[in-house]
């Protein structure tokens, strides 16, 4: 059993992206690495350290239950995908991280989701 983000236009063609629950929580932490922080540290995560204190437009995603909770707005889906690109942008095929043609991978998936949600105004499902 795994986890599913996809747009809420009731639409099985849309664009999707999954992960193991395992998956999905490294990818998080990954990025928030990328962000200057570990999500381990942040409150609902096993620290205390509130979500308040980082300035990110990725903590909509960052700090969503996995599977349960609202969907995420077009707008903030929107807000996501400079950052997103940035983080593509900086990754390097010479990299010594084993698991960075996975999580390029997953990043571009990402983007084409967030964007797709963006361009036709649904929400981000979590499912």
């Amino acid at each position: 059993m795994g986890l599913m983000l996809f747009p809420g236009d009731d639409d099985v063609a849309s664009p999707d992206i999954s992960w193991s629950y395992t998956g999905f929580s490294m990818f998080r932490d990954w990025l928030a690495r990328a962000e200057g922080f570990t999500l381990t540290a942040m409150d609902g995560f096993g620290g205390e350290r509130q979500w308040c204190s980082v300035s990110t437009t990725l903590a909509p995603l960052l700090n969503h239950p996995d599977d349960d909770g609202p969907g995420l707005a077009p707008a903030q889906c929107a807000a996501m995908l400079p950052r997103l690109e940035a983080i593509l942008d900086q990754c390097r095929p010479d990299d010594s991280d084993p698991l960075l043609p996975r999580r390029i991978e997953d990043v571009t998936q990402l983007i084409t989701v967030l964007r797709f949600c963006a361009d036709r105004d649904v929400e981000l499902i979590f499912g």
